[in-house]
């Protein structure tokens, strides 16, 4: 069974960085494609970028440009890492692969 850990929601400032990490267990990541998606308060969640097999990406949405996807697929691994954090990149960050979600890690961003 699939299961999807995120990790590295934090509370930052305004224009600092932060790097997410979603872990996949009881499956290889292999050529799998991987989203990550953000929930805002009070608003439905949006994707934010795609990592597909061979090292191509997609970048969808106001994170555009601000935005880096990256795999490790030794260590199962998926990161998003963000700069120059605004206030209303404030979500709840998920990923997603196979069809199974993670339970999500809060990025709150204060101005």
């Amino acid at each position: 069974q699939v299961r999807l850990v995120e990790s590295g929601g934090d509370l930052v400032q305004a224009g600092e960085s932060l790097t997410l990490s979603c872990a996949v267990f009881g499956s290889a990541l292999g050529d799998n494609t991987v989203d990550w998606y953000r929930q805002p308060p009070a608003k439905g969640r949006e994707l934010v970028a795609r990592s597909f097999s061979g090292s191509r990406t997609l970048y969808v949405g106001s994170l555009k440009g601000r935005v880096l996807i990256s795999r490790d697929n030794l260590k199962d691994r998926v990161y998003l890492q963000m700069n120059s954090l605004k206030p209303e990149d404030t979500a709840v960050y998920s990923c997603s692969t196979l069809g199974v979600w993670g339970q999500g890690t809060q990025v709150t961003v204060s101005s």
